[in-house]
């Protein structure tokens, strides 16, 4: 069984933090510890978001609460100083995402990051089709992460692995698919809905649902849109908050 995580309350900053003098701000992150909210662009690793809040509040201590790739945008807990204790319950909880996947290709990577090298029909694809393979990836599912992790084999990222060809086996994992929902089928696109536990590899899900459907399918693009009760509608934009901090008087 996968347990659901109970996260204790953790109060984010709010606009009185914005309106102390850099100093201040610096030595509440440094001191207290505070919770920050960010909408990742797509392109920055979830590491450099860190090293952002490091340099620009001058923090000696910081972490996120779950990696997203970085193709993937979305919703980033950070937390600094005394706060940082709190990230495993963070990582623990669910967490929410939107995406569009394409159906008839596949990649070796199960997203964008690698060419396609596979190609199928999909004229005889229904929705009611997809709707009914969804069914089969839905509650408690075991899955085999992908080569393209972040994953360790004896020390070592089984993405770096990938990338120079090798493929290994992988011992599945349980994880919790407590919604998946899909939109209509336009053109080879298809868009979605997922709720999930922690571990769950969206990229997997949706190549898994295209082998299911003989087809083939990978992650064009997804979003992170909530992990435990914070939302993407409460985040900052990274750019915003450099700006924010860029003053030190």
């Amino acid at each position: 069984m996968v347990p659901d995580a109970e996260v204790k309350i953790i109060d984010i900053i709010d606009e009185s933090f914005w309106q102390l003098s850099w100093q201040e701000r610096s030595e509440k992150a440094n001191k207290e510890g505070i919770t920050l909210l960010f909408d990742k662009p797509k392109e920055y690793t979830s590491a450099r978001l860190v090293n952002i809040v490091k340099k620009f509040l001058n923090v000696n201590k910081a972490g996120h609460s779950g990696t997203l790739d970085p193709k993937a945008t979305g919703l980033m807990v950070v937390c600094t100083g005394k706060r940082t204790k709190m990230l495993n319950e963070l990582l623990g909880c669910d967490k929410e995402y939107e995406g569009i996947m394409i159906l008839g290709e596949k990649t070796k990577s199960f997203d964008s990051e690698t060419e396609v090298f596979e190609k199928k029909d999909i004229s005889h694809i229904t929705g009611e089709m997809i709707t009914e393979a969804v069914k089969q990836f839905t509650g408690e599912i075991q899955q085999v992460p992908p080569m393209f992790s972040a994953v360790k084999h004896k020390g070592k990222p089984l993405y770096k692995m990938a990338r120079k060809g090798e493929v290994l086996e992988r011992a599945p994992k349980i994880v919790n698919v407590k919604v998946f929902e899909t939109g209509e089928l336009n053109g080879n696109e298809v868009t979605f809905r997922v709720l999930c536990s922690k571990g769950t590899y969206i990229r997997s899900l949706v190549s898994d649902l295209g082998d299911k459907l003989e087809t083939g399918a990978y992650l064009k693009e997804l979003r992170r849109t909530k992990v435990g009760d914070f939302e993407i509608k409460d985040a900052l934009d990274a750019e915003d908050f450099i700006n924010m901090n860029r003053s030190r008087e």
